[in-house]
């Protein structure tokens, strides 16, 4: 039985280590998530800006666009109509690219906003709200340019 001694120790622990790994886990996926839509815009700028000082600077790009904690700041973007899809898992996705740019803005846009590609026609312009996931940049192993990606889109106002 003293062999074992360290066994009781060690077992309570390991149940007080889980509890608190679950609680931890269960907070964190039921924290609210960000309401994009109801908050105030931090910039408003056109697709061409945006694709311009990423191409330009990424990183001073991303200091601009990013606060402190790595979250994307809200942004209104305007810009012109250049394709209307869905993604896999069936949301509006709008890229907004004007003719003879090399990259634009791809803005997905929240579900339960089917009617967009009937409100919105290719050449249109548009202004959208949302909050940035990657800025643009040239791959140099696929030889293309990569476009600005936005999450959490809303769409502002029809120009």
């Amino acid at each position: 039985m003293k062999k074992y001694k360290w066994l009781k120790p060690l077992l309570i622990v390991l149940a007080v280590s889980a509890v608190i790994g679950v609680g931890i886990v269960t907070y964190l996926l039921n924290m609210p998530h960000r309401d994009v839509q109801s908050t105030q815009t931090d910039f408003g700028i056109s697709s061409k800006e945006l694709v311009d000082e990423f191409l330009s600077n990424g990183e001073t790009a991303y200091d601009k666009y990013l606060d402190e904690s790595g979250e994307s700041k809200i942004l209104e973007v305007e810009g012109e109509v250049s394709k209307i899809s869905k993604d896999f898992n069936e949301q509006t996705v709008i890229l907004l690219k004007a003719q003879g740019e090399v990259a634009g803005v791809s803005c997905t846009f929240l579900p339960g906003q089917e009617d967009l590609s009937q409100l919105i026609k290719v050449g249109q312009k548009i202004k959208v709200k949302g909050v940035i996931r990657s800025g643009a940049n040239y791959d140099a192993d696929l030889e293309m340019y990569e476009n600005v990606i936005m999450e959490k889109c809303d769409l502002v106002t029809s120009i």
